[in-house]
């Protein structure tokens, strides 16, 4: 908002007809009370923004510390594959082989 005058002139980021078309594709109804809200507070949205953006700041990627490793194993066969095949067929109801058995249902 800037003064010109004895009037105050409201300079808007986002013009009425970007607020009606941004309701049209998310098909919501919007009173003309509501679409000056909104033009508002999307305004308001942007300001923050481009606040933000104007502080800048360090862009530059952290280094790796204790806070930020990876905690994951490495993606590799955690074990022999099929140490356990037999512990769990031991469980199941029906079984064929080293197959669980279930019904037909096609």
């Amino acid at each position: 908002m800037e003064k010109i005058g004895r009037e105050w002139y409201y300079d808007p980021m986002i013009e009425r007809r970007d607020i009606e078309k941004l309701a049209l594709l998310a098909r919501i109804a919007l009173s003309e009370s509501e679409l000056v809200e909104l033009q508002a507070d999307v305004d308001a949205i942007l300001e923050h923004i481009s606040e933000i953006q104007e502080a800048g700041g360090d862009t530059a990627i952290p280094q790796e510390t204790d806070l930020n490793r990876n905690v994951f194993r490495d993606d590799a066969e955690p074990h022999p594959k099929g140490i356990f095949t037999e512990a769990l067929l031991v469980a199941v109801p029906a079984r064929e082989g080293k197959y669980v058995k279930v019904k037909k249902i096609l």
